[in-house]
């Protein structure tokens, strides 16, 4: 019998450029079904996780076994797993192929049939399933193994009958240019578009991760940098728009595919605090989403903003934002300012004419890396009324030094992530990991935990 791996649970317990597009929902792509990390990813689900996936549907896998090639009696999760292992393809895309051939993980009746040939391994459109000849491909463990066997075969194999990436084939009266190994795999194990488009959608029902709001997410060998927000995914236009609200080491590098399972909201083209000029020659500063109006340019020079600064933005671009509040003679700080009290050393962010206290070092030097503090008398601070405390900014990683527990902070709120195993596996590097103070965390509400969204 193979060996199958041991599971460590580990108890941190519970966390450039792209042209303009429009917002679509995510469409079947028949020369592009899954990527090849999607594929070939064998660690995709412990043995644990597999279980606990089959016992959360309503078929009858969760409790099924059945004899392995070595005689041994072991349940359907392991008999995945270790073709999975065996082969080096995924476990998500072999439950994939067991629910599309015979809708064996959901079906909460099967017929023995069902079982025996699971993935409809080595049976064609006119094959008869009693065919004596093809028997050696009978059982559920023969069909799983072999079908994770072909899979790796049509990787590995040199024959020139198979169909390859980067070539167009008919199917189906279509011409289908496959793009990569996984949709070619797909094709040459099951050759029709309909197949795999319900292959795609099994896919998609079940294995959309969900990344928190705040994530910067970047396709595999692609340039441009995609912001998680609201559910959807925000394109940034330069790197500049990047960089002014984000710190580049906390891009997290995932598969072609699942960036494209968001679907694609407004993008975000300037700088935060970028000065712009529409067609009418009024001048708007850009707040985040915001556009904060100058009441006159007269206002414009008094506040110390640069007329050769300016970037423009047409009507059609004005219509996308929000308006926020005018900015006038009275708007202290408009772009936000650091001040520090000369006598006590207390720091607060001000920002229109209200202070927020940045109540540890942490906090100050990851929100604000980049801005001079200003020494102020302690009558000048009392000018501006306190509205509050700064935060921890969206999209970071951070631990306190008085616990073991990660947090991604989204949303304003401290989101725990399960474990080491998950950390790992949604692409977080551990060097990105903050450690600050239990006071730098304090003022942030707990979130939702973050785990893989193997979905029900």
């Amino acid at each position: 019998m193979r060996n199958t791996k041991k599971i460590v649970i580990f108890t941190l317990i519970l966390g450039l450029i792209f042209p303009f597009q429009t917002v679509f929902a995510v469409d079947f792509n028949n020369g592009y079904i899954i990527s090849d990390q999607d594929l070939v990813n064998s660690s995709a689900m412990t043995l644990g996780e597999i279980q606990n996936f089959l016992d959360r549907r309503n078929g009858t896998l969760d409790t099924y076994t059945a004899i392995d090639d070595d005689g041994e009696i072991i349940t359907a999760a392991e008999i995945i797993f270790n073709a999975s292992v065996e082969h080096v393809i995924n476990p998500k895309f072999l439950l994939v192929m067991l629910q599309k051939e015979q809708s064996l993980v959901e079906d909460s009746s099967p017929t023995q049939k069902q079982y025996d040939w699971a993935m409809g391994y080595g049976i064609c459109d006119s094959c008869d399933m009693d065919d004596p000849s093809l028997l050696k491909f009978k059982g559920f463990a023969n069909q799983v193994d072999n079908t994770a066997g072909a899979n790796r075969w049509y990787i590995d194999t040199e024959e020139n009958w198979i169909k390859r990436p980067g070539n167009t084939y008919e199917i189906d009266g279509e011409q289908v240019n496959i793009m990569n190994q996984a949709t070619a795999n797909l094709y040459n194990f099951t050759p029709h578009i309909h197949g795999n488009y319900n292959f795609w959608k099994i896919w998609n029902r079940w294995f959309n991760q969900s990344y928190p709001d705040g994530s910067l997410l970047q396709g595999e060998g692609e340039q441009g940098v995609w912001l998680i927000d609201n559910g959807m995914r925000r394109p940034f236009h330069s790197k500049s728009a990047l960089v002014s609200r984000y710190d580049l080491d906390n891009i997290i590098i995932v598969s072609k595919n699942e960036i494209d399972k968001y679907e694609i909201g407004r993008a975000i083209k300037f700088a935060n605090y970028s000065l712009l000029q529409i067609p009418t020659e009024d001048v708007y500063l850009l707040v985040n989403d915001e556009l904060r109006k100058f009441e006159s340019k007269e206002v414009l020079r008094t506040l110390g903003f640069n007329p050769e600064e300016y970037e423009q933005l047409s009507l059609v671009d004005f219509e996308e934002y929000e308006l926020g509040e005018q900015i006038t003679m009275t708007s202290a700080y408009p772009a936000g300012g650091l001040l520090q009290d000369n006598t006590t050393g207390g720091v607060f962010f001000v920002q229109d004419g209200h202070k927020y206290a940045i109540i540890t070092k942490d906090i100050f030097e990851i929100n604000y890396p980049n801005y001079t503090l200003t020494s102020v008398t302690p009558e000048e601070l009392s000018k501006f009324p306190r509205w509050g405390e700064v935060r921890l900014k969206n999209g970071i990683i951070v631990k306190s030094v008085e616990s073991p527990i990660v947090y991604v902070i989204s949303n304003e709120k401290k989101r725990p992530i399960v474990s080491a195993d998950v950390y790992e596996r949604l692409g977080y590097k551990w060097e990105n990991i903050k450690v600050v103070s239990e006071k730098s965390l304090s003022n942030m509400p707990l979130g939702s935990a973050v785990d893989l969204d193997f979905k029900k």
